[in-house]
């Protein structure tokens, strides 16, 4: 690891910056006093980490008490070592499965950052180790749960899991391919981009659904995931009221999900599709669908019918001893879960208190050059620069240290239609199959540090900013138009402000 301290403060002076700069920041609303951070270099407020590095992701808030701090540390043990399937002597961690895609939280999200796919021309295969933060969700047509937004594929669930524990038959593999996309900028330049292609093999139980529709998620940075959280509901919802307003191909809607803790519809944050709406919610959905983990929230294993086996493994919840040993999964109940409330809310209170990282050369006229141009461009008008946070929804699950805070994480949190090439053609509460949440930038620059990769979008695909941009259609089709049409000088510009957040 490597600290560093706070930038110099710059003052935007000169003209063509200015302007663009004045486009860039259209969407921040008024503060009562003058905005102390104009450039944005403390992502997180007065919670921002200055630090760089393998671990810039894995710091708690800088704002956090000591007691809080206290809290962070038990919540990230539980987040990064392994849970063992049941029966086991190590009790507090037991219960893995039936079937599973990692044994960890950080399995998927390696020093609490972002996923990436397994080389192309490779296949997941049944070992956990090798499911690189890449899941498949799965559904089919047709009216679907109103607490999960879908309607389940009704051999394999809502979800493949490529491993399983001993003596249930994991769910499949899947081998991955891909396709080469060229295309050309205006100045002539070439490229060619990655298009994968999935196939399921070796499936556990027979064939899937011959309408299943199959989505490819990548396990995203959990950093300021609480702060997102507290952004209030109406400047969400003031976000789309704006780009309605503005008549242009922009139109971002906000999606409304089920939230278990909170028992009633909320609007969506988190996941590629805004498909849940608190860091609880995805924590203990988490636990359940990667982990097989039950809470008490979630307190039915998920297998289906179809799979026998699972239903009769052993469940690690309680110590309830029936003829065979513990209790199946299939008689497991609401007072018997896998991982008790007081674990579950460290974790939760860990996930939602990562701190992400300031921002790195923030004055540098090469950034402010790509600023200028990701203003020209209409990038920020989804990629919202900056709110200012209220009272986390969930107080005892999350830090009073969140309110209150001038954020920084570049997002609408609204759902737009990107066009045919990135869609899944899945639906997701009020998703639709061409829809995507717009995604955080904050700590975009930091991937290649923390996780050795610069794999961007909901698969992966993209390798690096330019790339994430050439795959953008649909109402952001404009935006890729403009980037098309610059020089070298400009695109690079543009790269080095993005990754500079």
């Amino acid at each position: 690891m490597k600290l560093h301290p706070a930038a110099s403060r710059f003052t935007l002076a000169m003209g063509a910056v200015a302007a663009a700069s004045a486009l860039l920041f259209l969407h921040v609303r008024a503060s009562a006093e003058p905005d102390p951070d104009p450039l944005g270099e403390r992502t997180g407020g007065r919670g921002t980490v200055f630090a760089t590095g393998r671990q810039a992701f894995s710091f708690g808030l800088a704002n956090l008490t000591d007691a809080e701090q206290t809290r962070f540390v038990i919540g990230n043990s539980f987040f990064k070592r392994n849970w063992v399937e049941a029966p086991a002597s190590t009790t507090a961690r037991d219960g893995l499965g039936p079937h599973f895609i990692a044994r960890s939280c950080a399995g998927c999200h390696v020093m609490d950052g972002r996923g990436a796919p397994p080389e192309w021309k490779n296949t997941l295969g049944p070992d956990p180790e090798n499911t690189v933060a890449l899941l498949f969700r799965l559904s089919v047509p047709g009216t679907p749960d109103p607490h999960a937004g879908v309607k389940p594929e009704p051999v394999y669930g809502d979800q493949l899991n490529n491993a399983a524990i001993q003596g249930v038959q994991p769910e499949g593999q899947v081998e991955i391919r891909v396709q080469p996309v060229p295309g050309r900028f205006a100045d002539g330049t070439r490229y060619t981009l990655q298009k994968p292609v999935y196939r399921f093999t070796k499936l556990g139980y027979g064939p899937m659904a011959p309408d299943v529709m199959v989505s490819p998620r990548i396990a995203p940075q959990v950093i300021g995931l609480g702060l997102l959280e507290a952004i209030p509901e109406s400047e969400i919802l003031a976000n789309a009221r704006d780009q309605a307003a503005a008549g242009g191909p922009i139109q971002g809607q906000p999606n409304r999900v089920w939230d278990a803790f909170a028992q009633k519809e909320v609007i969506g944050r988190f996941g590629w599709k805004a498909n849940t709406g608190t860091v609880a919610h995805q924590s203990a959905g988490a636990f359940l669908g990667d982990m097989g983990i039950t809470s008490s929230v979630n307190w039915r294993e998920t297998c289906t019918p179809a799979q026998k086996d699972c239903l009769a493994a052993p469940h690690g919840g309680g110590r309830r001893k029936g003829r065979d040993g513990l209790v199946p999964a299939a008689m497991a109940r609401a007072d018997q879960p896998e991982i008790d409330d007081k674990t579950l809310g460290d974790v939760i209170f860990y996930t939602a208190t990562l701190a992400p990282p300031a921002r790195r050369q923030p004055d540098d006229p090469q950034v402010l050059r790509g600023q200028a141009l990701f203003a020209q461009a209409q990038c920020a008008t989804c990629h919202r620069p900056s709110y200012v946070t209220g009272a986390p929804p969930f107080p005892h699950l999350t830090s009073a240290s969140i309110a209150g805070q001038r954020i920084w994480p570049y997002t609408d949190l609204l759902l737009h239609d990107m066009g045919p090439d990135l869609a899944d053609g899945r639906p997701d509460f009020q998703a639709s199959g061409q829809q995507w949440k717009t995604p955080p930038l904050w700590g975009i620059g930091m991937f290649k540090a923390v996780n050795g990769h610069t794999r961007l979008l909901h698969d992966g695909r993209a390798n690096g900013v330019l790339e994430a941009i050439l795959w953008h259609g649909g109402e952001a089709q404009g935006a890729k138009e403009t980037v098309l049409g610059m020089n070298q000088r400009d695109r690079e510009a543009l790269v080095k402000f993005v990754e500079s957040l």
